[in-house]
C-alpha cells in the first residue's frame, strides 16, 4: 500500500502541517481499527486515507484520523491528499471530488495552488468559558463557537505568537479545539492564528485549514473583502488563502511532498 507525507500550506519542506495519505488496499480500505493504527503510528496531526469511491457523485472515499480519534472534517489532509492525486498518481482531472464526513467536498488545480471546497462555518459570540484567560495566559477580546470549536479573538498577533496555554487544561474545555487568533501585523496578511486541540490528540496544530471555514468568516467583515489571508503562526508556520462563497468557502494552499513509500502491514 503506497503512503505518503505532504507539508501542506507551504511551499517549501519542513514546514507547514505534515499529513500522512494513504492508499490503503480493498481488505483495509473499510477497517477503522486498522486506520486508526496507522495514525497512531504516522503521529501525524492528521492522516488521510483514500480509496476509489462507487458513488457516482465522487472520486475518491476520504477519512481522516488524528493519533487518537477520527474526525469529521480536515483541510490540510484534504489538500495533501488532493497534492498526492495530481503530483504522484496520475489523477488527471481538473477537479478531485471526495465523499467525507461532512459531505461532498472539491479540491481544484489553481494557477497558485490547490483549491479546496469547504463548508462555511460562520462563529457564533459566546460567552467565554470560565477562567478562559488564565487558561490562554492571555486576554480574551470576544469568543465565539464554531463548530466544535472555540475562536477566541486576542489583543494583537504578538500575544498570539508568544501563547503558553495550559494545555491539560484546554484539554478539559468542550471543544474538540482552541483557535486563537488576531489582526495581522505584517503585510499581505489579514489575520493570525494558533490552534490547539489536546483533546484529540494534536496539543497544537501546525496549520489547520478546518478552522479557516470560521476564521474566514470571521474576519472577512472585519476587513470589508470576501478574500483574506491568514498565517497560522505556528513553530513551522503555514499560509492560508480564504475566499467566502456564501455557505462554502475555498481554501486555498500549495504543498509539498517529502516523503513516500509502501506500508508494509
Amino acid at each position: 500500500m503506497r503512503i505518503y507525507v505532504v507539508d501542506a500550506f507551504t511551499d517549501r519542506p519542513f514546514t507547514g502541517n505534515p499529513a500522512g495519505v494513504c492508499l490503503p488496499d480493498p481488505e483495509h480500505a473499510a477497517d477503522a481499527a486498522w486506520m486508526q493504527s496507522v495514525a497512531a503510528e504516522m503521529r501525524h496531526a492528521e492522516t488521510a486515507f483514500l480509496v476509489p469511491s462507487r458513488r457516482g457523485d465522487a472520486d475518491f472515499d476520504l477519512r481522516w484520523f488524528t493519533p487518537t480519534t477520527e474526525v469529521d472534517l480536515c483541510g490540510h489532509a484534504t489538500l495533501a491528499s488532493a497534492h498526492v492525486l495530481f503530483a504522484s498518481e496520475g489523477f488527471e482531472g481538473p477537479v478531485a471530488r471526495f465523499a467525507t464526513r461532512s459531505g461532498i467536498l472539491s479540491a481544484r488545480r489553481m494557477p497558485d495552488g490547490i483549491g479546496l471546497d469547504f463548508p462555511a462555518i460562520p462563529p457564533r459570540q459566546t460567552e467565554a468559558p470560565v477562567g478562559l484567560p488564565e487558561i490562554l495566559g492571555a486576554g480574551v477580546v470576544t469568543a465565539a463557537a464554531a463548530g466544535g470549536d472555540l475562536l477566541v479573538e486576542a489583543e494583537s498577533a504578538d500575544v498570539v505568537r508568544k501563547l503558553a496555554p495550559d494545555l491539560d487544561a484546554v484539554a478539559r474545555l468542550p471543544y474538540r479545539c482552541v483557535a486563537v487568533t488576531a489582526a495581522g501585523d505584517e503585510p499581505g496578511i489579514d489575520f493570525v492564528s494558533r490552534v490547539f486541540g489536546p483533546a484529540v490528540g494534536v496539543p497544537e496544530d501546525p496549520v489547520t485549514g478546518s478552522t479557516h471555514c470560521a476564521l474566514g468568516p470571521y474576519w472577512a467583515p472585519r476587513v470589508g473583502r470576501t478574500r483574506v489571508v491568514g498565517r497560522q503562526v505556528s513553530a513551522r508556520g503555514g499560509t492560508v488563502v480564504v475566499e467566502l462563497h456564501g455557505e462554502r468557502v475555498a481554501l486555498i494552499g500549495q504543498a509539498v511532498s517529502v516523503l513516500s513509500g509502501e506500508l508494509g502491514v
